[in-house]
């Protein structure tokens, strides 16, 4: 369980580098959020604090995005923003990704809620007043 107030952007990877010590043998995370609430951002704070090798980016259109870290391990990132039906989800092989043992980042993972592994970690990121964002994992 991991809960955290960002007040500013300036604070963003300190809030990521918590995240992932508090997260050490968690491997899948499902970002749930309000379009605009942050869950890419997050997302980058993370690969970054990771050591992510290349550039950070949605995976919106190509659905996901793989990126290698500093220690060689991989992580992918998906965006399901966008799928119409879960097949196009069976087509890409999911399984192949989720199952890895690599870290998944997963955005709009409500709509692909029946593919998630039971371990997947839930992430709500809320935008509250003036900027600020919630994240909590449950």
């Amino acid at each position: 369980m991991f809960s955290a107030e960002i007040k500013s952007i300036s604070e963003i990877n300190h809030i990521a580098a918590r995240f992932i010590q508090a997260h050490p043998a968690d491997r899948i995370f499902a970002f749930y959020g309000a379009m605009g609430a942050g869950k890419t951002t997050f997302i980058k704070a993370l690969c970054e604090e990771m050591q992510v090798l290349d550039y950070v980016t949605s995976p919106t259109f190509a659905l996901i995005n793989e990126y290698k870290t500093e220690n060689n391990s991989t992580i992918f990132h998906f965006d399901f923003y966008r799928i119409k039906d879960l097949s196009e989800a069976y087509d890409f092989g999911y399984e192949d990704y989720f199952y890895s043992g690599e870290y998944c980042f997963i955005e709009w993972p409500e709509l692909v809620e029946s593919l998630l592994p039971s371990i997947a970690v839930k992430v709500n990121i809320k935008e509250i007043e003036n900027g600020r964002r919630i994240i909590e994992s449950l």
